[in-house]
């Protein structure tokens, strides 16, 4: 059983691509530290509508290529060993983006359904639902539409910090931590979301609750939650 963080960014700003990519290869360094010093194995580089390739291993954690594609009605996870170099913000549908994520050998993974996305509503062949790290009291509503969907959950930090990696993750039963075995793993259900209860990180998810709560991007469900979000007006 491995232990992965399946969705980190390299850096910790959105735009300015040319000082971005000067940054990658210090902040996949900072990410693989970071995750080797919380006793993961392994970490998937899911930069927003980009896939910038690194060695298989770096500071001795697996490195798994992927890309968090903005597609028209939220965020949608490509993970493995081939996924698109780039993406247009709201160009594919979650559709359309799943069928690209199969066609290269990569499984598609809804992430934070409940904040700033519609995705889950979609009727598409995805291969998982993402427990996110910034908000990990929605499990209970992940579980929830996980069982729904008849779908495996993943687990994931959605760190932009170094700091943040390992704040969610998943446990991998795989022989050897490669793309195509985790994706494999996904598609088997052979995947367990795991959240680290640490003190830092707890005051860390509140405060990006209390962030995206503030900007309206977080929804609930229609039945009682454990009291993170509002309401929807039109669910």
């Amino acid at each position: 059983m491995y232990r992965i963080d399946l969705h980190a960014h390299t850096r910790f700003f959105h735009g300015r691509r040319r000082v971005g990519d000067a940054y990658d290869p210090i902040g996949v360094r900072l990410l693989a530290g970071t995750a080797r010093a919380r006793g993961l194995d392994g970490v998937a580089t899911t930069n927003h509508d980009y896939c910038r390739r690194f060695e298989n291993e770096v500071a001795g954690v697996a490195v798994i290529p992927g890309i968090e594609v903005s597609t028209s009605r939220g965020h949608v996870l490509v993970v493995g060993p081939d996924p698109p170099a780039e993406s247009k913000p709201g160009e594919l549908t979650p559709s359309e983006t799943v069928e690209l994520a199969h066609d290269r050998g990569c499984a598609a993974i809804i992430a934070h359904p409940y904040r700033n996305s519609t995705v889950r509503e979609v009727d598409a062949d995805f291969d998982a639902i993402e427990v996110n790290g910034k908000h990990p009291r929605t499990r209970e509503w992940v579980e929830r539409l996980a069982a729904d969907h008849d779908l495996p959950m993943t687990g994931g930090s959605d760190a932009h910090y170094p700091v943040e990696v390992g704040r969610a993750y998943t446990a991998v039963d795989v022989e050897e931590p490669t793309p195509e075995n985790v994706v494999r793993a996904i598609r088997d259900g052979r995947v367990e979301p795991r959240v680290d209860d640490w003190l830092p990180y707890r005051l860390i998810g509140r405060l990006y609750r209390s962030i995206h709560r503030g900007k309206g991007q977080l929804d609930a469900p229609d039945w009682a939650t454990p009291g993170v979000g509002a309401p929807p007006k039109n669910e």
